[in-house]
């Protein structure tokens, strides 16, 4: 009796020293919760960098220049109609239907408060009427390149960069309430991050909106350019590419909306940030993070992401 009650004895204890290496091993096998938001702050960089790129360019087909934020009584342009150029910023080929916005070497800081060099290329010569030369015409198309293009010592490189205005050519814009200007945008575009950080490769295709196209202030007609610092535009579409992790994404943008008359940075005047709107952001198999701008009321430089339910306060760069 006293042998089979040691051998019992002796199972148990195997048996109990089996549960707690089981339950070891699948303690090990716990994954940490991914609360990883780099990548989607990395997003909005490829967001804003393409946006002003576009903004631009709109601006360059309207003025035949930056403006600067200087006012010219020769053309009766006003700082008020500027976008985020600066005084070091130089613009040739005018009277052509291709501009180069040639921005240095030595570091031109706008008055969005960001340092750029190298040059952008806007070339028209693809607008359909000829005569669709500016920005706001249906019709007007603008191809977008790039030559040593830094933004904030972010290489961005210009693989393709086309936009379309789509707008209604039968319905004069602003002539009936609830027709706003339209555009298609299409852009391939490479951003190196600087320190060895990685290299975003971001590939979107969007919808842009002028969502106060009815306001005069902004918006006056097809004879007249469009005052851009009173612009409301919204953005919606998809983009995919790879993330500085080498990760495959996809990212989807829902009513984005940059207002033009939010400057919510007092030392960066022209700094214009996403205020509303939700970019769905999936980065390779990990979790989605949803990046959310806040409500069209506010005028400031927070967001959240939210990952798996749990809410992260980021500020916007």
């Amino acid at each position: 009796m006293k042998t089979q009650n040691k051998i019992w004895t002796a199972l148990a204890i195997v048996s109990l020293a089996s549960t707690v290496i089981f339950t070891s091993c699948k303690k090990k096998e716990e994954v940490a919760p991914d609360t990883e938001q780099n990548t989607a702050t990395d997003n909005n960089m490829a967001e804003s960098i393409v946006s002003d790129i576009e903004s631009m360019g709109g601006e360059v087909s309207e003025n035949s220049s930056l403006v600067s934020y200087k006012s010219s009584e020769a053309t009766g342009i006003t700082e008020e109609d500027g976008i985020a150029a600066s005084p070091c910023a130089t613009v040739s080929g005018l009277g052509t239907k291709i501009y180069t916005v040639d921005f240095g070497t030595t570091g031109c800081v706008g008055y969005d408060g960001r340092t750029r060099t190298g040059k952008l290329i806007y070339d028209f010569s693809a607008s359909t009427p000829s005569s669709a030369a500016y920005y706001r015409n249906p019709g007007f198309s603008m191809s977008v390149s790039s030559q040593n293009y830094v933004v904030d010592g972010n290489q961005v490189n210009i693989i393709s960069k086309t936009v379309k205005n789509t707008t209604p050519p039968s319905i004069p814009a602003g002539d009936q309430p609830g027709i706003n200007l339209t555009w298609a945008i299409a852009a391939n575009v490479s951003i190196v991050k600087p320190n060895s950080g990685g290299t975003i490769s971001w590939s979107c295709s969007r919808t842009k909106e002028l969502m106060n196209t009815n306001d005069t202030t902004c918006y006056r007609g097809q004879s007249l350019h469009i005052i851009w610092n009173k612009a409301i535009v919204k953005l919606n579409g998809t983009a995919t590419g790879v993330n500085a992790k080498g990760e495959n994404y996809t990212a989807v943008a829902t009513d984005l909306i940059r207002d033009f008359n939010c400057a919510p940075d007092p030392l960066r005047p022209k700094r214009h940030p996403f205020i509303s709107g939700t970019i769905a952001y999936t980065p390779g198999s990990r979790p989605l993070r949803l990046i959310d701008y806040g409500s069209a009321s506010s005028c400031d430089m927070n967001a959240t992401v939210t990952i798996n339910g749990k809410v992260y306060n980021i500020t916007l760069n």
